[in-house]
């Protein structure tokens, strides 16, 4: 396992994020009446409030290839709401569209121009980059063999004992973008379990059962991810 602290050296790029008038009110915190896989165990999670974004949330159709914009936009979420509210920079601050994202990527030359307005997808690294962008924030990246081994796991539950926070996470055989926000271990078994959040949805949300009971918000036994190497971004948001 590969483990290294990102910390870019760009300076922030001058673009403004506008603010969003969304068709629909996003879903907060879908994992709020989910409870725990078993009774007895030991349960960490992500401390603070995001918002639930997915396929089409905001009018733009991607599905297929945007659930990595989904994740980076619903952990950004998460930041401006994680940091202190009173401030008048976090009040001014919003969460970008998939265009400007794409934009962000482009001004610092990780993309080349035609990435912009593209149907390309983004990766664990592409979203560190923006939020270094945006909130000079250091990340964790960790380049994983195997989800479920006892070294990834260590790191996984270390950092939400620490951060309590929001970690994006990408595969090379699993590519679906998805979050991890909270860890599970039972006290009878041992086994492990991780809160997922997928942003595949791609309809308007009733409610957060919804999700639930369609799969896109669950807790995950470590040994049912698909085998395969994995990069997760940590976001060191304290």
């Amino acid at each position: 396992m590969a483990t290294c602290e990102a910390d870019c050296d760009a300076a922030p790029v001058p673009l403004k994020i506008m603010p969003k008038d969304y068709v629909y009110s996003l879903l907060e915190d879908p994992q709020r009446i989910l409870s725990p896989p078993t009774a007895v165990g030991e349960t960490l999670g992500i401390r603070g409030s995001f918002e639930y974004f997915h396929y089409g949330c905001d009018g733009h159709q991607d599905a297929g290839w945007g659930c990595g914009y989904r994740t980076l936009q619903s952990a950004i979420s998460w930041i401006i709401r994680r940091r202190d509210s009173s401030s008048v920079s976090v009040k001014d601050q919003h969460v970008p569209s998939i265009r400007e994202i794409q934009q962000i990527l482009v001004n610092i030359g990780d993309k080349g121009a035609g990435f912009e307005g593209s149907r390309d997808w983004i990766g664990t690294l592409e979203e560190f980059y923006v939020i270094d962008v945006l909130y000079q924030l250091p990340c964790r990246i960790l380049h994983v063999k195997e989800l479920g081994s006892a070294e990834a796991l260590a790191q996984i539950r270390s950092y939400f004992e620490e951060y309590q926070g929001f970690i994006a996470v990408g595969g090379i055989s699993d590519t679906a973008s998805k979050a991890i926000i909270g860890y599970h271990c039972s006290a009878e078994t041992g086994r492990v379990y991780l809160l997922i959040v997928d942003p595949h949805f791609a309809s308007v949300p009733s409610c957060r059962q919804q999700l639930i009971d369609e799969g896109y918000v669950r807790w995950v036994p470590v040994d049912e991810f698909p085998a395969g190497t994995y990069n997760l971004c940590l976001i060191l948001q304290p």
